[in-house]
């Protein structure tokens, strides 16, 4: 069984709004909306959800498979991955454009306002998940990304027998209803966050027990609040894992699905695999940056025992794997 990663993959500038962007907006004047913010910090880095996603199941213990489109630009982006466990080979590279680029600003409430340059994106559509050797028992998950290859890779997925993970989130507004419908039937399962939530139902016009039943495993994000996690005839509330810092939220989901991956390919119980997604996030809310978090096999076991107790379910397939991993690494 491989784990395949396909998602937008990008440059992330991160921007820091000394205020809160709702103290400018005036509501009343929204027709005639022109804001500017002036930001006092800024910083480049690598993202993307596919990398996000790929990156934190690497230090997870897996090797997953990235699926997308990147620029001639992208050198020393391949060179990180590649040395942090990521399989790139099949990363299609658009030599006349550049990688795609993802303008964020927070405030200090943590709202966002994002803007997403697409590149080489534009050409993700034309990476086939057969040509990949993607196979039944795989599993895909489909996240961010230009729309139509979002749409070919959650049908291929489906169509090879791997198990689809469909994450649409920041691209629900791209998408209509019946792409969003077409895309989850059937998957294994559709993971967004609270709002994005309420934003798919109502493109869909599905409630949700129609949604339930649409997807084997439902995944609903709450920030703070933890998250939902509902299986046919189960419902599940996982409490969120206790950051020890606030720094930007940016790639947070990204990690939770990441972690929620690893438990799923492991076997493990729905409120596990949702607890060590959690706590994956934790280690990116702790940062500024999706992928400057870093942790070893007794960190992690140590932070999921603080936050949830009992670590007996995690530690030999999370701490093994892990171990297994830089042993390899480092013997390489």
């Amino acid at each position: 069984m491989r784990i395949v990663v396909s998602g937008s993959i990008a440059f992330d500038y991160l921007m820091h709004f000394p205020g809160r962007f709702k103290e400018h907006i005036l509501p009343e004047n929204l027709d005639s909306l022109s804001v500017s913010f002036l930001v006092d910090e800024m910083r480049r880095g690598y993202g993307g959800c596919g990398p996000n996603i790929a990156y934190s199941l690497a230090l997870l213990g897996e090797r997953p498979l990235l699926v997308g489109s990147a620029g001639s630009d992208f050198g020393d982006y391949r060179a990180w991955l590649e040395g942090n466990g990521v399989d790139t080979r099949h990363v299609l590279i658009v030599p006349d454009k550049y990688t795609a680029s993802f303008f964020v600003s927070t405030d200090d409430a943590a709202s966002q306002i994002a803007t997403f340059y697409i590149g080489a994106m534009e050409e993700a559509d034309k990476v086939a998940l057969g040509d990949v050797g993607v196979a039944e028992g795989d599993i895909v998950i489909v996240s961010p990304d230009k729309p139509a290859a979002m749409l070919r890779h959650a049908e291929e997925a489906k169509a090879l027998g791997a198990r689809l993970i469909f994450d649409p989130s920041q691209q629900i507004p791209r998408l209509t209803g019946s792409e969003l419908g077409q895309a989850a039937h059937g998957a294994f399962a559709l993971t967004l966050n609270e709002y994005e939530y309420a934003l798919y139902k109502d493109k869909t016009g599905q409630t949700d027990e129609r949604i339930r039943a649409e997807v084997e495993v439902l995944v609903v994000t709450r920030g703070e609040r933890g998250s939902d996690i509902c299986r046919r005839g189960e419902e599940h509330s996982v409490p969120s894992a206790t950051a020890r810092a606030t720094g930007d939220p940016t790639g947070v989901g990204d990690a939770y699905r990441a972690g929620l991956i690893k438990g799923l390919a492991a076997g493990l119980s729905l409120p596990t695999c949702g607890r060590i997604g959690s706590l994956a996030a934790c280690f990116v809310m702790e940062q500024t940056g999706t992928q400057e978090h870093r942790f070893t096999p007794d960190e992690f076991i140590a932070r999921y025992e603080q936050s949830f107790g009992d670590s007996m379910a995690i530690a030999q397939v999370v701490g093994v794997a892990i171990g297994d991993w830089w042993r390899v690494t480092s013997d390489a």
